[in-house]
Order: structure tokens, then sequence, then C-alpha cells
């Protein structure tokens, strides 16, 4: 009987286990997409502040190029974005993501991206 009992309990276990794997991978892909989105916040805001001062002439153009980098950055997750809203996006984005990456071109914004410095 108590065999019985220990191979009935055991798939249970394991469910258990693997739920509480996915729960813990999940919250942590939840704080890297945190991170990168206040890491994008902080950067735009320069970035806005950096057109600000071009528009005065006070800008150099190593911030004006730094400037640009974020704007690039900022259109490549608006393209993104509008893919998410398509009906297979959890398919065809990374999807996307590969394909870009094999071919060379890198469609995440730079904070997304896990140390990898973006092809230019």
């Amino acid at each position: 009987m108590k065999i019985w009992l220990h191979f009935h309990k055991v798939p249970l276990r394991v469910l258990r286990i693997s739920k509480r794997r996915n729960i813990v991978q999940l919250k942590r892909n939840m704080v890297k997409i945190k991170i990168a989105l206040a890491q994008e916040k902080v950067e735009t805001r320069a970035m806005l502040s950096t057109y600000k001062r071009y528009s005065k002439r006070d800008a150099s153009a190593e911030e004006m190029r730094i400037a640009n980098q974020q704007f690039i950055d900022i259109l490549k997750g608006l393209g993104v974005g509008v893919v998410a809203i398509l009906p297979f996006a959890p398919i065809t984005i990374p999807l996307m993501i590969k394909i870009g990456r094999w071919v060379g071109v890198e469609i995440l914004p730079s904070s997304f991206v896990d140390g990898k410095k973006p092809p230019r």
C-alpha cells in the first residue's frame, strides 16, 4: 500500500515543483523587462533633453549621436509593438527576432539585448 501511495504522490509533487519553477522563471523575466523599460525611460529622457539643448545650439556632436541612437531604439520598439497586436504575435515576434539575428539585423531596442552590442 505504501508503494501505491508513493507512486500516486510522485506525479503531483512533480507538477507542483514544475509549477513553482515556471512561476519563478516568469517573475525573473518580468523583472528583466521592468529593468529594461526603466533603462529605456532614462535614456529617452536624456534624448529629449539633448534635443532640447540642440535646439538652443548647446549640444555637442557626440551627445547628438547618442540621442539619435536612442531615437532609433524608440523606433525599433514601436516596430515590435505594432507586430505585438497581430493575432499570432507569440509566434511571430520570436521568429522575427531569430531571423533578424540570423540575417544580421537587431530588431529589439538596445536595453533588451543581453550584453550583446547590436549590429550597426
